[in-house]
């Protein structure tokens, strides 16, 4: 599906979602190392593979200068995820953005793939505010495509506290890619994994699923350094 110079599909802008409360992990999340390298600088190589811009959506800018990406903070009181999405939508000079968000360490490239392949045939014979897998029967909303369509019911679920966003996709014009196809290119939902807590961290690092991806010369814990995290970015 990648065009000339690896860009999937002019029109859309990538953009990692860094901007939670980040209270139950000791640590800022993208910057959890796995494999040998963090998730945010894992992200932003395949991102950047595969669409012209990639901005960051982050509320502390500072952490994340060394990247060299735009960064956007929030436009509007932040009420999580819907928040990012809404301010990323209003920086991006493209009309559609593509949603990862930064706790996720095994993103595959050919879902990516799929979702805006799907959207772009799909568009052709009808609109969409957004496109958004499915996998474990259930939507997976924090990986896939938002449309400046959608940018008047983003602020209006906002201004309302209406924010939770499996909801937020039942009441605008979604298209959801089926879970036959996803699995076809990732058929263990690795792209859909998150690392919420240390206890997710530990269950990640120790599954077999990940050997291999997983793997690092640390033994893991919640220290910091034990957890491969740079102090100086903490």
């Amino acid at each position: 599906m990648p065009t000339e110079g690896g860009v999937i599909l002019d029109g859309i802008a990538g953009i990692i979602l860094a901007g939670g409360r980040n209270s139950r992990f000791p640590i800022q999340k993208g910057f959890i190392r796995i494999g040998g390298v963090t998730i945010i600088e894992r992200s932003l190589g395949i991102m950047r593979s595969l669409f012209r811009d990639v901005m960051i959506s982050t509320n502390v800018p500072e952490s994340y200068f060394y990247l060299g990406a735009p960064l956007v903070g929030d436009v509007l009181p932040s009420c999580g995820p819907l928040t990012g999405i809404y301010s990323a939508l209003l920086n991006s000079r493209d009309p559609a953005v593509f949603v990862i968000a930064c706790d996720m360490p095994f993103v595959e490239a050919g879902v990516i793939s799929l979702v805006c392949g799907k959207y772009k045939e799909c568009s052709l014979k009808e609109r969409f505010d957004a496109a958004i897998p499915v996998f474990g029967g259930r939507p997976q909303p924090l990986f896939g495509i938002y449309c400046k369509d959608a940018l008047p019911a983003l602020e209006k679920g906002i201004m309302n506290d209406k924010v939770a966003l499996k909801l937020f996709l039942s009441e605008i014009r979604t298209l959801y890619i089926e879970e036959e196809e996803v699995r076809a290119i990732d058929p263990q939902g690795k792209s859909f994994v998150n690392i919420n807590t240390v206890e997710d961290f530990k269950m990640i690092t120790g599954d077999e699923r990940f050997a291999g991806l997983a793997r690092d010369d640390r033994q893991f814990s919640t220290g910091q350094q034990e957890l491969g995290i740079k102090e100086e970015i903490c």
